[in-house]
């Protein structure tokens, strides 16, 4: 076959001239999830190769904050004082992954979350047992466990006792995800693991539907990659595929698309053309950030109606989804001059107006008469009290704005701010990371994790930092264990 072939059409074994290689378990992708089911399949006994896109390994979660949802009482938990259990972790990761919530994965995750811990340990991944607990996107210096969700929530800490749950590798700011990757790679080279970087997958390839392993483009060349036992799809998610969040998620069409230059949706694409289901793909993260500093969740979110529309101490994902919910993605914050210094740290929300009175700031911004004014007198009332029957922000963020001048910051998308997005759709997978078809049937030989699975985040509105990271790594170990054990 000398031209390049479509993802969307597994390619018949009968077609290759000649095999270029191969190998028990043949995984596509070197993120978190292809590092982690790469290193669990070879534990398995499995001869496992590694294809890898790019000209080294990484994938989004080294781009990423590093933070994992790890709880049930670990070690980390314990030593910061905190107690957490098991039926807690999972009764909020249920309200969190929303309706399209796979029951067994979020089970399966919970139950296996100490073991997971000690696993990323024993591969070298170092935390430090030090918690930070102010408001911020991740933990602001090398602390290792913070909040990362909606665990304080209303609705939420009904059903479970709160625990902060986001565990992050000892790293500044930022770095967790390099730093993990780091780790995950040193691992995978103290290990026999092949990894062949600068190698495309194009397609896969089927024996009488079963899959025996991938045509890709290397040194120039097409090149079949065999796999005896399996190939795991771990290529990332299609955010950055403008066609493919057009057709299947087009609510994230306007916003700043993050995450690996080649989350293209490759993967998807090639389980697609293999037979599988893609599932949950109108759904993505989606956000929009008002904190660091904790003092913009005291302010109040309104629409274009001068309405209220979310509890404003919430976690950045569910204020996202709701600002973009609102008519005309308009969506704007009131504050006071207690509350504003200057612009929140990653929006740069711009001053839209500016008045001395509520009644003024409703006028000159354009609010119909009566509107904004009432929505504040209301919220006051009620706040003065340390109560908000509306939307039941925490105490902690809860008081009057009552000190002029009072503004009105711009957090409509259309404003020009910062709205990060990423997909949360993928192919349909059991627990162990087989591909199922549109019927349910497993596909022979095909396992897919991380964003190339509808794994355990499903819900922008219920996301918490920490889902991506913690489903890549576990799910993605699962996925290598089943494609190893498969003969």
């Amino acid at each position: 076959m000398s031209r390049s072939p479509d993802a969307s059409i597994a390619i018949a074994a009968h077609d290759i001239a000649a095999w270029h290689t191969h190998t028990d378990v043949l995984v596509i992708g070197y993120g978190g999830a292809g590092a982690c089911a790469a290193l669990e399949a070879a534990a398995c006994g499995a001869e496992v190769t590694v294809l890898e896109v790019a000209s080294d390994g990484g994938g989004t979660t080294a781009l990423s904050g590093g933070q994992i949802y790890l709880g049930g009482g670990t070690p980390i938990q314990n030593a910061c004082g905190f107690s957490d259990t098991r039926a807690d972790m999972e009764a909020y990761i249920r309200i969190a992954a929303g309706a399209n919530a796979d029951a067994d994965k979020i089970s399966a995750y919970c139950e296996g979350s100490l073991e997971h811990f000690d696993w990323l340990v024993n591969q070298g991944v170092v935390f430090n047992p030090e918690y930070y607990g102010g408001k911020h996107t991740n933990t602001p210096e090398y602390q290792s466990l913070t909040w990362s969700g909606n665990e304080k929530g209303f609705r939420e800490s009904q059903a479970a006792k709160p625990a902060p749950r986001a565990h992050k590798p000892k790293a500044f700011w930022e770095d967790g995800g390099a730093t993990l990757m780091a780790t995950l790679k040193a691992a995978v080279a103290r290990s026999p693991i092949r990894v062949e970087t600068d190698t495309r997958a194009l397609a896969l390839i089927h024996d009488n539907g079963r899959i025996v392993g991938a045509l890709c483009r290397q040194d120039g060349e097409l090149r079949a990659f065999g796999a005896r036992r399996g190939v795991v799809l771990c290529a990332g998610g299609f955010v950055m595929n403008r066609e493919m969040v057009a057709k299947y998620a087009p609510r994230l069409q306007d916003a700043t698309p993050i995450g690996n230059p080649n989350d293209t949706g490759g993967g998807i694409l090639m389980g697609i053309g293999a037979g599988g289901a893609a599932i949950n793909m109108s759904e993505g993260f989606v956000s929009v950030i008002w904190y660091p500093a904790g003092a913009f969740c005291e302010g109040v979110f309104v629409n274009e109606q001068g309405q209220r529309f979310v509890n404003e101490d919430c976690y950045h994902a569910r204020g996202g989804h709701h600002c973009l919910n609102q008519s005309g993605r308009k969506a704007y914050m009131v504050v006071d001059s207690t509350i504003f210094t200057e612009p929140p740290l990653y929006a740069a929300a711009q001053v839209k107006e500016v008045g001395e009175s509520f009644e003024e700031l409703e006028r000159d911004a354009g609010f119909p008469e009566g509107t904004l004014a009432a929505t504040m007198a209301t919220y006051n009332r009620f706040a003065a009290r340390g109560e908000d029957p509306l939307f039941h922000k925490h105490r902690d963020f809860l008081r009057p704005l009552d000190k002029p001048p009072y503004a009105l910051l711009d957090f409509s998308i259309d404003s020009g701010i910062y709205y990060p997005s990423f997909t949360l759709g993928g192919l349909d997978t059991t627990v162990d990371g087989e591909v199922r078809r549109p019927s349910g049937a497993v596909i022979p030989g095909l396992y897919a994790a991380g964003r190339n699975a509808a794994g355990l985040p499903r819900s922008g509105e219920g996301y918490a930092s920490g889902f991506s990271v913690g489903d890549a790594t576990f799910f993605g170990r699962r996925a290598g264990r089943t494609a190893a054990r498969n003969s």
